[in-house]
């Protein structure tokens, strides 16, 4: 959800792979395609439905890094609330019309389909409080699967943001504290799970990986990052931790020496890894909406199993794969026709802030 323009295979690959493992996961999680799924296949949809969620906090580490590198290109003169403005006119078009498309499948899904996962008819205050990213600290049911991640990826930039204007010095003091505050007490209180506290671990670990990068002692300062994770899971093993610091480690490590690759002498290249390159960007790029639109794609196609299919496990493992592959496409769709232009837009909004500014400033 980072609004640099430049595009890294790794980082776009890892999108990938997180994406789909979070699809998955609702895929097997919900409805009765889940349940005829894990007939079918219970090893398989036992893994997905225990660890395939656990992809969120690569996203969570990626989004740290990705976040702090946004910032720092941006500059510490801009406004806070300007800077968490410009996220929330990024993420909230996209989500407020993905929003209605779930409202409306779900309303369809209730028709012919009667099963608790399926949201109920949303209240006024439900959707605002969704347009608000607070419906789980208002307590409210949501109304699309990983709405939640959207929500907290707001609040946890709007966090990193706020601590890195403090300034040059003491806002990265600041992140680390709050990280390692997270680490050790506050991401083992499941109860403050809908709070950017109890994330602040993961997402800290990816900040602190690109600033550590961009260092002349990086690896003095990967190594620490490393030693704080470790004695946050000797302290209390968390698998979701594990994966997260890993992430952060991997991702300041290839940031680290991805400018000596690329002033490096080119190798030549086969036809294969341009496309690769190409579809990852693509893959990758679409990640945000395929996450908006896959659950209600599930939907629909929970429903039309239902009422239009016999239950049978290949006829479910048939369906599940045409929603994956209309959640893919719809997202690339989306990501093209939706996406891109609002990002045009902001961009064009955004410059026309700095210039604005610039020349207040010059008079």
């Amino acid at each position: 959800m980072d609004l640099q323009p430049a595009r890294q295979t790794h980082i776009d690959a890892l999108k990938f792979l997180a994406a789909q493992l979070i699809v998955l996961h609702h895929f097997a999680l919900y409805g009765p395609l889940s349940e005829d799924l894990a007939q079918a296949s219970p090893e398989v949809a036992g893994w997905l439905r225990q660890y395939a969620l656990m992809a969120v906090h690569v996203f969570l580490a990626m989004g740290g890094f990705l976040a702090a590198r946004s910032l720092s290109h941006q500059g510490a003169d801009r406004p806070w609330l300007s800077v968490v403005a410009e996220r929330y006119a990024r993420l909230m078009p996209p989500f407020a019309l993905a929003l209605v498309l779930a409202v409306a499948c779900s309303a369809l899904a209730r028709h012919w389909l009667d099963h608790d996962f399926i949201p109920a008819a949303p209240t006024g205050w439900q959707m605002l409080a969704h347009l608000g990213f607070v419906q789980d600290i208002a307590d409210l049911p949501s109304l699309s699967a990983g709405v939640w991640y959207v929500a907290m990826d707001f609040h946890l930039f709007a966090l990193l943001a706020l601590l890195l204007r403090s300034g040059p010095q003491l806002g990265p003091i600041l992140v680390l504290a709050l990280m390692g505050a997270s680490l050790l007490v506050f991401n083992r209180q499941p109860d403050l799970d809908e709070w950017a506290l109890y994330f602040f671990g993961s997402y800290g670990l990816g900040a602190a990986a690109w600033g550590a990068s961009r260092s002349p002692h990086a690896h003095r300062w990967l190594t620490a990052l490393a030693g704080l994770g470790l004695l946050a899971l000797a302290l209390d093993f968390r698998e979701r931790l594990l994966l997260a610091l890993a992430t952060a480690l991997v991702l300041g490590l290839w940031e680290r020496h991805r400018s000596a690759a690329v002033c490096a002498r080119p190798e030549r290249e086969g036809r294969w890894r341009p496309l690769l390159r190409a579809g990852l960007a693509q893959q990758g790029a679409s990640s945000y909406a395929l996450f908006l639109l896959h659950f209600p794609v599930l939907l629909l196609a929970n429903t039309f199993y239902s009422t239009l299919t016999p239950a049978h496990a290949i006829s479910a493992v048939a369906v599940l794969l045409a929603a994956w592959l209309v959640s893919v496409w719809g997202a690339m769709a989306f990501h093209r026709w939706v996406e891109r232009p609002i990002e045009r837009r902001i961009r064009s909004w955004a410059e026309q802030r700095k210039q604005g500014t610039g020349q207040q400033t010059a008079a």
